[in-house]
This record gives structure tokens, sequence and C-alpha cells, in this order.
């Protein structure tokens, strides 16, 4: 009998591997981090070949910590930095150019002339996207048109294009699954999110052939087995989605009006909007929540590209801190008679401006700013960006809600989650549901209500992301329960309700409103 489901969490920094046990909870865990490349200004590039090693020594690892082997294993999940690019030979298996990092801006020009020509509204009518180098398919073409011979070998049927749950997989299964989810798809720029298949015009579009692409399933599928040389024995992989829907998964975020965010590199907001998708019109992302049965739940997504990244910033840039944790404390610290504002577009700025040349800034710096100001500074940028992203879900959310071609009929504004943690529902108020490593912060949390006005649940298991893929994993092969079973399981850790007068709010958000309009490049 099978104890365990096995989850790979391929992030944008490190590669983990996590068992969790049949009541859901982390019985081994292991990590490494690996070397991230910036070759210019705006590129980001991985080398494949770390991704693919550290998951591979990282499962061993943890497989070795539970005592367990293959057989202890009743499925795999993998959830992975999504958009991220790689390309490789189907027949060595060798990538044939580093990674591209979902950061990465390199496309940026290709993307401009696209929406000079008049081509974003169709894209984003079919994909939900909006036409930004941050997805997938500008990526792809860029390193079809870069190295020698790629275009002509992958029209040739002799390339093979993923993510990195595909490359992960084909690595796996040794080379027999070439694979992707509905997740993973939606992030591409190539795939219709409403007919749930790879569009032909896109493709052309963005002069990608179709013989480079994956099959797209469910995110609860069996999408092969594990070479048994790899691990001692097969291993059915049965989950995968990107990371912000996995984490989706783990936060229980099953009702339409539920909305988490996670704090990782990134910043990642999403609102469930149930069986039919909501058009954005404050340029925020449509995408598929997950796929379950052959049936989309879909979902509104903001994107903040720069949050955890700005703490790294602090600690590898400019060498203020030694650990990430020292943040909270220096930033409690601070002068509270300095308001400093660092608008941290070190690769532009994602939702809800979608602006792909501007550049980082700080503003409100004296002679007195230092260490503590900078880490306040560092930490409410999460918080403001956060506020943005809340208040254009808010604005979409209720138009869809009051349409009657909307796809959210019924709801009438966001869920009010605190009704399945215990609490007294407070009509029309929204509860955020948040993990990632920035959580840990008290401090941090705390402003994050402040800023919100609104209560920040942090759950009680943390690790949502690999829990998400876990459990699609664990329910594809009966291991775990039904998604309302796993629902009434989510607990609570800690609420941090909102305690600022709400003239203070308004001050300093309205100074964050100011900085980043003077850094926007348009």
């Amino acid at each position: 009998m099978a104890n365990y489901v096995l989850a790979i969490d391929q992030g944008t920094t490190s590669s983990r591997a996590i068992l969790f046990d049949a009541a859901m909870g982390v019985a081994a865990t292991a990590q490494r981090e690996f070397e991230q490349h910036f070759p210019r200004s705006g590129w980001v590039e991985h080398e494949p070949e770390d991704l693919w090693q550290t998951t591979l020594t990282t499962c061993r690892e943890a497989i070795a910590k539970a005592g367990s082997c293959a057989a202890d294993i009743a499925a795999i999940g993998i959830t992975n930095q999504r958009e991220t690019t790689i390309v490789w030979d189907r027949v060595s298996g060798k990538p044939i150019h580093r990674a591209i990092v979902w950061q990465d801006r390199r496309t940026g020009d290709v993307c401009q002339q696209l929406k000079a020509a008049g081509h974003e509204p169709n894209i984003t009518a079919r994909t939900g996207l909006l036409l930004d180098p941050y997805f997938s398919g500008t990526k792809l073409s860029w390193i079809l048109s870069h190295v020698g011979g790629a275009r002509e070998a992958a029209a040739a049927g002799r390339l093979a294009f993923g993510t990195v749950d595909t490359f992960l997989s084909w690595r796996l299964t040794g080379g027999k699954s070439h694979v992707t989810d509905a997740t993973n798809a939606s992030r591409t720029m190539l795939y219709d999110i409403h007919q749930g298949a790879w569009h032909d015009e896109l493709l052309d579009l963005i002069n990608v052939p179709r013989a480079v692409l994956p099959q797209v399933m469910d995110s609860a599928a069996d999408f092969g087995q594990t070479d048994p040389v790899l691990f001692g024995g097969p291993i059915t992989i049965a989950g995968i989605a990107g990371d912000q829907q996995a984490a989706t998964v783990g936060q229980a975020c099953f009702q339409p009006g539920m909305m988490k965010s996670t704090y990782g590199t990134g910043c990642f907001a999403l609102l469930n909007t149930g069986a039919a998708p909501v058009t954005s019109n404050n340029r925020l992302l449509t995408t598929i929540a997950y796929q379950v049965d052959g049936k989309p739940t879909y979902a509104l997504e903001g994107s903040i590209f720069i949050a955890g990244a700005a703490v790294q910033w602090l600690r590898d840039g400019l060498g203020i801190i030694d650990d990430a944790a020292q943040t909270g404390p220096l930033a409690e610290a601070a002068d509270p008679e300095q308001q400093v504002y660092l608008v941290p577009a070190f690769t532009g700025m994602g939702a809800p401006y979608w602006d792909a040349e501007c550049r980082g800034a700080l503003f409100g710096i004296t002679r007195a700013t230092g260490p503590k100001e900078l880490a306040r500074a560092a930490l409410e940028a999460v918080c403001f960006q956060t506020r943005d992203l809340l208040e254009a879900m808010q604005a979409d959310w209720q138009a869809s809600s009051t349409s009657s071609t909307g796809g959210a009929s019924g709801t009438g504004g966001l869920s009010d989650a605190s009704s399945s943690v215990g609490s007294t529902k407070k009509t029309g108020q929204t509860v955020l549901r948040v993990d990632g490593g920035m959580v840990a912060s008290d401090w941090t949390m705390q402003r994050l209500a402040d800023m919100l006005n609104a209560p920040v649940d942090r759950p009680r298991v943390l690790e949502t992301t690999a829990l998400g893929v876990a459990y699609l994993a664990g329910m594809k092969v009966g291991f775990y329960p039904p998604m309302d079973e796993f629902a009434k399981n989510w607990s609570l850790q800690k609420r941090f309700e909102p305690d600022m007068d709400e003239p203070t709010r308004r001050r300093l958000y309205a100074g964050w409103k100011d900085a980043v309009s003077r850094t926007l490049s348009r």
C-alpha cells in the first residue's frame, strides 16, 4: 500500500521535493537552489540541466529521508514556475538554448510591434492574456529564430517545446511523455482558453510551428510513469499545475469569489470566477485556475513581477541585510517621519500597469534614510501592489456580477472565506488567503491587512503550492478525497485584521500611486 504523494515544486530560484502523507502532512522535504543567469539587462535565464538535476536530487533526498521507496509513493505531482520556456532535441533530449525565464523582457520589441499592428485585442479575446514578453509564446519564437537551424528542425518535428512541467515530465518518463496541463498551456499566448486547444491563428501570428507543442491534458490526469531507473521503480505522474494555480488549489479556493495571493519571487493573486471566464476591463489576466474531468475553472489573475525579489535585492544587491527574516524587524524600527517608496520595476511593471519598459525607482530618500527605511519600503511595495490588484479585481468581478452576460452571476461580490474558518461573516468584505515565503513575516502581513482594509488569512499549512499539486495527483489516483472534503480540511493559522486609520491609509496609498506615475514609461 502506498503511503505518500511526492510533490515536485520547481521554482524560480530553487527546486523542492515534498512527500505528503495520507493526512496531507509533510513527511519529508528537500530543497536545492540553482544559479540565475543575467546575460543582459532585462534578460533572465536558467540552465535547464540545473532544473533537472536539482529536481532529481531533491526527489531522491526526500524519498530517502522518509525511508521510503517508489512502491510507497501513490503518485507524483509537478508544479512549476510558469511561462519559463525550454526547447530541446527530441532524440538527444538536450536543450538547444538556456531556459528563458518568465521574468525575461527580451521580446518587448516584438510585443510592441504586434500591438502596433493591432493584434492585442484578438490575442486577449482568445487567450485571456495581454501582449507582453512575460508569456511563453514570444520566448519560444525567439529561441527558434536565434539558434542556428532551429526553425527548420522544429518544422521537421525534431524539436520539442515545453514550460518547465513539460520538460520535467519528458525527463522523468524517459522521453515518453510530451505533455502539459491546461493551466500551463493557458500561459503561453498560444492556447485558446475558450476552445481548450492550441490555436492556429495565434501560432501563425507568433511564428511557432505546431509540431513543437505538447499535448494538453487536465490538471489531474495520467501523464505517464517515471523511468524505473530513476527511483528504483515506476511512479505515476498524476498531477500538473502551474505554481499559482496549484496554490489556488492548495488554498481550497474552489468557490467563485474566493481569492488567494502568493508571495514568492513575484506576487500572484488569483480570484476564482467559476465555470465561465470573466473579461477584465482593468488589464488583469483571464486564465484557467484548474481543469478536472475536462471542465476548466477560470480565474482573474494579477501578476506582480517583484515581491520577494526586492528583499533579495536588499540582501544580494545592496548588502544591507544578511537574511530575509531581518526585513520585518528593520521595517518595524524604521523612522515614522520618513516615507520612502520603492517602485520595484526591475523588469518592468505587471498588473494592472503592464509597462515592460519602466524601471525601478526610489522616492522620498533623505540623508537620514538607511537600511530600516529601505526594508520598510521594499515590504510596503508588495502591500501597495496587492492593493492595486485587489481594486482591479473587485471592479471586474462586480461588473461581471451585474452583467447579464457575465461569468459570475448570482454572487454579487468577492467571497468572504471567513465562513470556512468559523468567523463571523462580514458582508461585502474580502478575505485574502495568503501563502509563500514572505507571509512568515507578521509585520508584512499586518501592513498588508492595513493597506487592503481587509482581513488576511495565513493557513496552517504554508506549503500550499506543493500541497495543491500533491492533492491533484492524489485525488486522481484515489489517495485523497474529493474536492469538497479537501476544502473542509483547510485550516487557519492566523488572521490579520486591519488596524490603521483611514486618513493614514489614504495618504500612504496616494503617495504610492504618485511614485508609480513618475516611474511609468508612458
